[in-house]
């Protein structure tokens, strides 16, 4: 065998040249290590190619979304056009009343038909909205094996770095296989991730790469002494994470990490006691078996990271029901109130009817243009009564953004979702206790659905979250310049202002600085 560093001709069976020392073993090694990097490097390109095919979907998507604008704007100028003709109203006599009305069921019905259009294009988006679904799983897919073969590479990495071997030892023939149950713990404790789906099958994962190379490192101990060294270690290693996993609780990942370290350090200290030959294999074994350990405790706290987020998510399903129900109590005061001014508008058109029957030609013209006049105002209060009908439904509703300068700093905004006739009160209550300052206003979206738009908004900014496990915690890093064009795309009519007045914060700031300049 030729020593790839020096060239020296070496006896077949030799782990090392006998010339200049050079280890056959890490040769090998940085094959494997370079046929890693080369299965990751391909497993990148799939990924692109998945992200592209994903880009192309998302354009779709944007181009059928322009469609539905466009249709919307024909259906806003169809209702404009529909006011001006009820204006116009006012013009006419009682007789050119009827003609009128056939004009407005006209548009009406142009209406209805834009809508229908907007319906279908709706259905094609989805179904696109599908497909990206669709690529996005196979995406995912073929992310997850990239981990897996990150890991591989990642724990020989690790070990590499954690327990530098000094010495390679000689390579020991292949003795017959040991059952590995013989190494599991004698009791197994239940563990959350059971619980859970996809935390189950990661940690089956993880337990299986820990079988591999528990049985990898098996036949390199020779010597009964040594096999015997070795089967009570790992006996231990495996018992000892048992006691860790199950002792876990939320917030103290990093202590069990630490517990994990100290653990894999003390085993191997009393193992290196014993026979000094084994000890760099050792090395290796607790370094890539720390690792997978370290992975095992992570899969594990997931669990109390997911409880804490549904926890949260419950609280702030409460929260929401019991705004909910307060809202609906004052619309349905407010349609009562609004049902009541429509019926004595009605009862007043209704009596002044009656006078026409008996009224001279000269009191006729003044009769129907205080018709026309009470017309209009109801035409009014039934549009505040459709608003109203509208936010009872559950769907309608002011999406706000806010910042609150003095309490949370610049760059945090909190984006939410109120179905209050005057959004403006569901800032003030937000601003009144639980912050030193009031909320500055930087926009007020209406929507037919806002829950979906709020939902949208919040998908958006997913990444930028400030608390990423409550998420009833509506507050995102972003610039004034990355939600002014977001709001933009979503509808541009809505108001936008891009001042943080924060009056209170800055007046108390320039207190402050007096009273310092006055103590100075």
């Amino acid at each position: 065998m030729f020593c790839p560093k020096c060239g020296t001709l070496n006896k077949d069976g030799v782990n090392f040249c006998m010339s200049c020392g050079y280890s056959f073993k890490d040769a090998k090694l940085e094959l494997q290590i370079q046929q890693l990097q080369e299965e990751i490097a391909t497993l990148k390109t799939q990924n692109k190619n998945q992200q592209e095919q994903n880009t192309a979907l998302t354009e779709q998507c944007n181009s059928q979304s322009v469609k539905i604008k466009q249709l919307q704007e024909e259906v806003d100028i169809l209702k404009a056009k529909n006011k001006n003709q009820g204006e116009r109203i006012e013009q006419f006599s009682i007789n050119d009343i009827e003609e009128v009305q056939q004009l407005l069921n006209n548009t009406r019905f142009e209406i209805h038909e834009l809508q229908a259009a907007k319906a279908e294009t709706e259905n094609d988006l989805k179904s696109l909205s599908n497909r990206c679904e669709n690529e996005e799983k196979r995406l995912k897919t073929a992310t997850d094996k990239l981990f897996q073969v990150r890991d591989l590479y990642n724990s020989i990495e690790y070990a590499v770095k954690r327990f530098p071997i000094d010495c390679e030892p000689s390579r020991l023939n292949a003795e017959e296989e040991r059952l590995l149950d013989l190494l599991a713990p004698s009791v197994t404790l239940k563990l959350h991730q059971m619980e859970i789906k996809e935390l189950n099958r990661a940690f089956r994962s993880n337990a299986r790469q820990t079988e591999t190379l528990i049985e990898l490192y098996n036949p390199r101990f020779r010597t009964k002494a040594n096999q015997a060294l070795y089967n009570l270690m790992v006996l231990a290693l495996r018992s000892e994470l048992q006691n860790i996993l199950h002792d876990l609780k939320y917030r103290e990942m990093e202590d069990a990490i630490t517990k994990v370290k100290e653990l894999t350090e003390k085993c191997l200290c009393i193992a290196s006691d014993g026979d000094q030959s084994v000890t760099p294999v050792l090395k290796q074994f607790v370094g890539e078996i720390e690792y997978l350990f370290i992975n095992a405790v992570k899969i594990e706290y997931n669990y109390y990271v997911q409880k804490e987020r549904i926890k949260q998510e419950q609280i702030a399903l409460r929260e929401q029901m019991r705004q909910e129900a307060e809202e609906r109590k004052a619309l349905e005061l407010e349609r009562e109130r609004i049902e009541s001014e429509e019926q004595k508008f009605n009862s007043e058109i209704q009596r002044i009817k009656d006078q026409l029957t008996s009224a001279a030609e000269e009191e006729t013209q003044k009769l129907n243009a205080r018709i026309l006049e009470l017309q209009a105002m109801l035409s009014d209060i039934a549009v505040k009564k459709e608003t109203v009908v509208a936010l009872q439904n559950g769907k309608a509703g002011n999406v706000y953004i806010i910042s609150n300068l003095g309490s949370f700093g610049d760059g945090v905004f909190k984006i939410g979702m109120t179905r209050r006739l005057d959004p403006q009160e569901r800032v003030d209550e937000l601003g009144s206790a639980s912050v030193p300052f009031k909320f500055d206003v930087h926009s007020f979206i209406f929507s037919e659905d806002a829950v979906s738009l709020e939902k949208r908004l919040h998908e958006a900014l997913n990444n930028k979250r400030v608390n990423k496990v409550n998420m009833r915690k509506e507050f995102f890093y972003t610039t004034i310049d990355d939600l002014e064009n977001l709001v933009a795309e979503i509808d541009e009519t809505a108001e936008f202002s891009r001042t943080m007045l924060a009056e209170e914060y800055r007046q108390s700031q320039f207190i402050k600085r007096g009273m310092n300049y006055e103590v100075l």
